[in-house]
């Protein structure tokens, strides 16, 4: 009995609190658009939707700026701007209708939308850049190779000089020391004569 309970509370709080697919809007891309992976022009762009297409809208952001949406598999954000949402059998203007339509606000969380929806795609690995956990230690690049050996060369020849400094001031040395010896050697013989 308590294990039903506690499924079908499970149940209830995922439909509450969870936009689902089924229950979302649909809408029509007005130009060929980028799908996102993010709610900003900053994150990748994973796909383009050819204008016209039909898509699910399963939640935007507040403002509306963005919405999140699905078709053919795909997963991602567009800008709002640029779709259009079936409204009384007619199509309007996403950004004016998106609370008529009854369209969730929702939120963007890099960590579990990119894990769910891109965990095989190349910029996955890259979500650190974009606010999420880093995933892979960035490989050194050509770049950082060459920069290594520059300070081993500067490293080596800052080495070089000290010793031939250590060697001039070496001979200095042994220079005024004959030049010394010399002087008092001749300060003796003129003392003697």
């Amino acid at each position: 009995m308590r294990k039903l309970g506690f499924a079908a509370a499970a149940a209830l709080a995922a439909a509450l609190f969870a936009p689902s697919i089924a229950s979302a809007a649909t809408g029509y891309v007005t130009t060929n658009l980028n799908v996102r992976a993010g709610p900003s022009t900053q994150y990748p762009a994973v796909t383009v939707f050819p204008v016209g297409s039909r898509v699910d809208v399963i939640g935007c952001t507040s403002g509306p700026g963005w919405c999140d949406v699905q078709a053919g598999g795909v997963r991602g954000w567009v800008s709002a701007s640029y779709l259009d949402l079936s409204y009384q059998s007619r199509r309007v203007r996403a950004p004016s209708y998106i609370g008529r339509v009854g369209i969730p606000t929702v939120t963007f969380s890099i960590g579990s939308y990119w894990d769910n929806h891109y965990r095989g795609r190349d910029f996955y690995r890259d979500r650190g850049r974009f606010g999420g956990p880093r995933v892979v230690a960035p490989r050194p690049d050509r770049r950082d190779d060459w920069r290594r050996e520059r300070m081993e060369d500067r490293r080596e020849m800052r080495q070089e000089r000290r010793a031939e400094r250590r060697e001039l001031r070496q001979d200095r040395r042994e220079i005024r020391r004959e030049i010394r010896q010399d002087r008092r050697e001749d300060r003796r013989e003129w003392r003697r004569d």
